[in-house]
């Protein structure tokens, strides 16, 4: 077997594996973009063009004749064109160039396309690329002419990447490479003559390409993901302040009339915790949980300058060497507070309990109020956006929130915060 051969052959191979793996993990990815699956047709139709290589390669070991050859050589000029072709659609998709620039592009692209393949039809019957005498594929002088659909779109893509603004150095590099090491790989094709230098320039450029663009791509992705969850967070955090801001003055207001001297002392303690907590109040990420207790025991504190006896709590609290999202507890034991306790005439009790399992720390906010239906609270704007809390408790600490309530005899919300 010929050394030509068996290089062929190992390249063909493994690139036919290594693009299977590719295709395999584009496939299970849930949520693919119009660039991902421009990328997965490339590497599907990369595969069959290996393959039919490979198979050439076997057959012609044993086999060959003018015919063959020029009849796998013609297709094989075809193939390479129809990838150049599937790529330029790959780029155009993940630049997202703009419509008049993509028509143009597309219109050179479909044109020299269409022209290349015509010629290397002709060529069947004509030979002026290439022919065949005793079964040996014979180059002519005008060879290097019937790939200039390649040097076309090389060119193209090379300078389409590098002009484009919506493309980081990383992702310049990786279709620049794609674009020079096949370009390289062809001129040196001419002179070592019989080796599959080419297909092994594309699978090296692919995986540069593969890794360069998905890193980057995912990165992005995720980049923005994080910049769009944290101004959901803030959005979230701007609409439950005021709530409690509001209430908080709401009960002073109303203690003014009823008493003064009370009503004084209520807004000495509610201005210290304005002093210290205000950091706490605009901050979007995690806190102490002890920090949150003390948003929750001046509400409370609040609450029962102006409800007095109507207001019994109890705390629990057997672990508290914890973090939580800010002011994501505190609205939970205003609404047991408000549209529990405090709608039943005599009142009723608050317990708030902590503790930690193996793997979490619970925390269990419980009153024996009025209760609810279920299904009723899920979207009802007067329990301050209970899902807005349950989307910082998921998003920020992989934790969840849990609300059961029995109407006639209270509600328990069980907060569950992943290690």
């Amino acid at each position: 077997m010929e050394n030509s051969y068996i290089f062929n052959a190992t390249v063909c191979i493994i690139g036919i594996l290594m693009f299977i793996v590719h295709i395999i993990s584009i496939i299970l990815k849930k949520n693919k973009r119009k660039d991902e699956m421009c990328l997965l047709d490339f590497f599907i139709f990369t595969i069959l063009h290996f393959s039919i290589y490979l198979a050439f390669t076997f057959i012609r070991m044993s086999y060959s004749s003018n015919g063959f050859i020029i009849a796998f050589y013609t297709s094989f000029y075809i193939m390479n064109n129809i990838e150049l072709l599937l790529l330029f659609r790959y780029m155009k998709n993940y630049t997202e160039l703009p419509n008049k620039i993509g028509k143009t592009f597309y219109i050179i692209n479909l044109s020299s396309f269409t022209i290349f393949c015509i010629l290397d039809i002709i060529n069947i019957f004509t030979g002026i690329f290439f022919t065949a005498e005793n079964g040996v594929y014979l180059r002519s002088n005008t060879m290097i002419i019937s790939q200039g659909y390649q040097f076309i779109m090389f060119t193209a893509i090379f300078v389409t990447a590098v002009a484009s603004k919506k493309l980081n150095s990383r992702e310049k590099i990786a279709f620049a490479l794609y674009c020079v090491l096949p370009f390289i790989a062809i001129i040196l094709q001419n002179v070592f003559k019989g080796y599959a230098i080419a297909y092994a320039s594309i699978i090296v450029a692919i995986e540069v390409l593969f890794v360069f663009i998905g890193v980057e791509k995912n990165f992005q992705i995720s980049m923005q993901k994080e910049k769009i969850r944290d101004a959901q967070i803030n959005i979230m955090l701007s609409q439950i302040q005021p709530h409690f801001v509001y209430n908080s003055l709401s009960a002073i207001s109303t203690l003014i009339t009823i008493d003064p001297e009370k009503a004084q002392e209520a807004l000495d303690n509610f201005t210290e915790y304005l002093r210290r907590n205000l950091s706490s109040l605009t901050d979007v990420k995690l806190i102490p949980f002890e920090d949150e207790l003390k948003h929750i025991e001046t509400y409370i504190s609040l609450e029962k300058l102006r409800f007095d006896d109507r207001i019994n709590i109890i705390y629990d609290l057997k672990t508290t060497d914890f973090n939580v999202p800010v002011l994501s507890i505190q609205p939970i034991v205003e609404n047991a507070i408000k549209h529990g306790i405090l709608k039943k005439v005599e009142g009723g009790t608050l317990k708030i309990s902590t503790y930690e399992e193996e793997d979490s720390y619970v925390i269990v906010i419980e009153d024996n109020g009025v209760g609810f239906n279920n299904d009723d609270v899920k979207k009802e704007e007067n329990h301050y956006g209970i899902d807005n809390i349950k989307y910082r408790i998921k998003n920020m600490c992989n934790g969840s929130l849990d609300i059961k309530s029995v109407i006639n005899k209270g509600t328990i919300a069980t907060i569950t915060l992943k290690k």
